[in-house]
């Protein structure tokens, strides 16, 4: 699994150096955010199905066409499939904010989405919009402290970025 630490490690052990003084920097850094994306990664463990649940209804508001005959959101069983998806991608954010990398969105995520999604007709906008309302939910100090929205929000953009 990547994290920064593994990240920095592998890129020294690459260029057959030890890490440098900006990689232990960029280390510490991680460290320093950790109790942040701790408490993120908490809150959002406690909140993971009812902030699904949120993020799938602005979703399919957006696009309410996905309810239509025939496309990806028509019946009873896509619909389920679209909320299991968006808790997946929660998941991965919290298992990012545990590990500080992007390495489980990297390797479970975003490693082939888009053949995916494209082989199997579904259109990425609704997951995009999905994560954009999460992003744009959250609030300091009502949900967290604004250093962990900081970090959660950093891993909402990636996963966002990826799909878009």
């Amino acid at each position: 699994m990547k994290s920064v630490i593994t990240t920095v490690v592998a890129a020294a052990d690459a260029a057959g150096r030890f890490p440098s003084t900006s990689d232990l920097e960029s280390v510490q850094g991680s460290i320093q955010r950790a109790s942040a994306r701790l408490e993120a990664a908490e809150k959002l463990a406690k909140n993971l199905d009812a902030v699904a649940q949120e993020a799938y209804d602005a979703c399919i508001k957006k696009y309410p066409y996905l309810n239509n005959p025939g496309e990806a959101n028509s019946t009873d069983t896509y619909k389920a499939k679209c909320l299991r998806d968006i808790k997946h991608y929660l998941r991965l954010i919290q298992y990012c904010l545990v590990v500080g990398g992007t390495g489980p969105l990297d390797e479970w995520g975003i490693a082939g989405q888009r053949e995916v999604y494209r082989s199997l007709g579904l259109p990425t906008a609704p997951y995009v919009a999905a994560l954009s309302f999460a992003r744009n939910r959250g609030c300091a100090p009502r949900d967290m402290s604004a250093q962990a929205l900081t970090e959660y929000n950093a891993l909402l953009d990636y996963a966002i970025n990826s799909l878009s």
